[in-house]
């Protein structure tokens, strides 16, 4: 049977939560269902999570936002590809940025990447709150939000095999929607006479391109996804082949869905005076299809919502797996997998207490401090591929040195640019995250008079 024919999904469940003896995860992940894990990551609806911050912010040019960070993440993307290849392993920027530059450096930069992905989970739950309260008004926010968090955590603790089967009916619900909204608002266009430049020139309320940085930088959150695809390296069938396609199908088709949909709200809702910035997709689906579209619509994000908090628990808790695993977090706490389930358990159930901040957090903030913690990540991951490919391995005759030098540098300099576009306030934030990381690698290597636990690769072939 070919890889394409999805064999992942006829995988029992039986053999699927056979016993890991062997502290490894089961390959047993294809092309198309890693590509779905990375599209219910990002969710295609996530951009309706923050149109209205976005939408206000730039003056309606959140096409042009998009198509921004669309660039700059193809660049991040590319070299995500080129260390999954060089390190097919779980810990994503962790394990590509500790072996190319060091344990310390490689640390910080997982420290970074858990500020994203210990977030990420929040936000949607929050998101879910948010919008069931608005169709549900009677039935408090945390109430959703502890419900969505027992949900995916009983579903990430029963296996990977349980998350990407769940994949598909999310993807095929959302999919109805985006089709339905998109018929929906060219009709709506159409009638009105709406000028199709207008996404792209904005309402005239903002101008200048600061805007457009700002509004990138936040929208790097509706990319997050293929990274998350790296950490299921282990989990890969022929890692160094399908990951590194996965990661390029994802980028660039969540770009396209991104923008598109963004394009088509704004043409059939041309304006920015939201009654809330936070819920203002409610009011923009409303607008196009009325009670019964704005109904169909919550159904879907909620469905999405729910599916990338499955997914980024999913890649959080690897994370912190592939930390205790090298000794840099408690190894009896964090480096260990279920011998029932061949999960991450006791990571699992860590990241659905920290979730729970849900319930104290807004979405303007939680946004930030996302992007944040990836693009710094991101940053890395970049400035490996140069040191791994060009500086270690030398590899710079032909066009080595255009992929090897030019390409990731380029993709960095993009990074830190989005990067220093973030509001002051997610500093202060994300730097005292960064010192309380660097607190506990003093004191896991005693000051450094002991040299940070690394992942010994030998053990992994």
């Amino acid at each position: 049977m070919s890889e394409n024919s999805a064999p992942e999904a006829l995988i029992s469940p039986t053999e699927a939560t056979a016993q890991v003896t062997d502290g490894r995860f089961r390959r047993v992940l294809g092309v198309p269902s890693l590509v779905l894990f990375g599209l219910v990551y990002m969710v295609p609806l996530t951009v309706f999570t923050t149109y209205g911050i976005v939408t206000q912010l730039t003056g309606g040019r959140v096409v042009d936002a998009y198509l921004i960070t669309l660039v700059a993440m193809m660049f991040t993307a590319r070299s995500y590809a080129r260390m999954s290849v060089a390190y097919p392993y779980a810990g994503s920027a962790y394990v590509y940025t500790q072996q190319s530059f060091g344990g310390a450096i490689g640390f910080l930069a997982g420290w970074s990447l858990l500020l994203d992905y210990l977030f990420l989970p929040m936000i949607n739950y929050l998101i879910l709150g948010l919008y069931m309260n608005n169709a549900f008004p009677a039935v408090a926010n945390w109430i959703w939000i502890v419900l969505g968090i027992a949900l995916v955590t009983v579903l990430n603790i029963i296996g990977i095999i349980s998350v990407a089967r769940t994949n598909f009916v999310i993807i095929a619900l959302q999919g109805v929607f985006i089709v339905v909204f998109l018929a929906l608002s060219i009709a709506s266009a159409t009638g009105h006479g709406v000028d199709p430049l207008l996404p792209f020139r904005g309402d005239g309320s903002v101008s200048g391109f600061a805007t457009l940085f700002q509004g990138a930088a936040i929208l790097c959150l509706s990319f997050l996804g293929f990274d998350s695809v790296s950490t299921l390296s282990e989990e890969a069938k022929d890692a160094k082949r399908t990951v590194p396609r996965a990661i390029m199908i994802v980028t660039i088709a969540a770009g396209i869905i991104f923008i598109v949909i963004s394009f088509a709200a704004q043409i059939a809702f041309p304006s920015n005076a939201f009654h809330s910035a936070d819920t203002a997709s409610v009011e923009v689906v409303t607008a196009v299809g009325g009670h019964w579209l704005s109904a169909l619509f919550i159904a879907g994000f909620t469905a999405g919502g729910l599916g990338s908090a499955l997914t980024s628990q999913a890649s959080v808790a690897r994370i912190l797996f592939a930390m205790g695993r090298d000794g840099v977090l408690p190894r009896r706490i964090f480096g260990h997998l279920s011998t029932r389930f061949g999960t991450p358990v006791v990571a699992t159930l860590i990241v659905s207490v920290v979730s729970l901040l849900a319930i104290v957090f807004d979405l303007l903030t939680l946004s930030n401090m996302i992007s944040f913690g990836a693009l710094i990540a991101f940053s890395f991951v970049n400035l490996a591929v140069f040191k791994h490919y060009f500086v270690d391995k030398r590899e710079r005759t032909g066009g080595a040195w255009f992929s090897n030098l030019v390409l990731p540098l380029i993709g960095f300099a993009l990074t830190v640019w989005l990067w220093t576009s973030l509001a002051p306030v997610t500093f202060a934030i994300g730097l005292a995250w960064l010192a309380a990381g660097f607190v506990i690698l003093l004191i896991v290597t005693r000051f450094f008079r002991r040299p940070t636990p690394t992942l010994d690769l030998s053990e992994r072939q």
